[in-house]
């Protein structure tokens, strides 16, 4: 009787504390920062009325500009290093906050990301008529593969430490609870992935520990044609971010470039 109601308010604290360990970065987002750490600091409304803090850096004339979609306790604002990687190429970068997060209104649910990352593309789609191409990191590779879905005039999508939902990815962590008749945010991204018909670019540590590589290798085999797998046998989920990584993403980049 004790063991069973102990385990009932395991499920139940589960339950309630679900969306803020999904949304981590949402409990220590800050407010915008006066000056933008790096780019140029924009502000998106989507759909449903939230504005969106967002930073950009420009691509030269005529290059590709990468919408990243950053992890579930990330901050856009970390990612100078990123912008100044792909600006040695001339491309840009547009990094998103999602509702909730750093510099942004509202509170974030799956369909309210997924309402950001349509809003973030169709903004950065009204700015520039050159190759756009998504980049979707952890949390964010659920938000990538849904825009590259719902907008097929998107380039190309690259997907690091992807998971194939929420649901599988939870039930493997919590597989001594029911998660899957509590879940609220699913993610099914491995439902998604079969209509995006653009290149596609999957790269995961094959030490990930937070997104166990067959993951993303299960969403990888899940995906149609064109797309490629790139596994970096020496990291894991955190420590991914290396030149390697950024060379990929230059590459993919200039070849989707070339093939307009």
């Amino acid at each position: 009787m004790v063991l069973a109601l102990g385990y009932g308010l395991v499920v139940g604290l589960m339950y309630y504390a679900q969306r803020s360990l999904l949304y981590a970065g949402a409990s220590i987002a800050a407010d915008a920062p006066e000056r933008a750490p790096w780019g140029q600091a924009v502000r998106i409304r989507t759909s449903d009325g939230e504005i969106l803090y967002a930073l950009r850096s420009r691509a030269a004339t005529g290059r590709p500009t990468v919408i990243f979609f950053h992890g579930n306790a990330d901050r856009v604002t970390s990612y100078a290093s990123l912008a100044n990687g792909l600006a040695a190429h001339g491309l840009g970068l547009l990094a998103v906050s999602y509702r909730g997060f750093t510099g942004s209104t509202g509170s974030p649910t799956e369909a309210g990301l997924l309402l950001d990352g349509l809003a973030a593309y169709d903004w950065l789609a009204g700015a520039t008529t050159e190759p756009i191409i998504a980049l979707g990191q952890s949390l964010g590779s659920g938000v990538a593969v849904h825009v590259t879905r719902e907008r097929p005039e998107l380039d190309g999508v690259i997907l690091v430490s992807a998971f194939d939902s929420i649901v599988e990815l939870a039930a493997s962590i919590y597989f001594f609870l029911p998660v899957r008749t509590f879940l609220s945010d699913t993610f099914r991204v491995d439902q998604w992935i079969g209509e995006v018909k653009q290149p596609k670019l999957f790269v995961h540590g094959a030490r990930d520990a937070v997104v166990p590589i067959r993951h993303g290798r299960a969403l990888f085999e899940s995906a149609p044609e064109p797309k490629r797998l790139h596994v970096f046998d020496e990291h894991g989920h955190n420590d991914i971010w290396t030149d390697g990584l950024m060379d990929e993403i230059v590459a993919f980049s200039e070849a989707i470039e070339a093939n307009q």
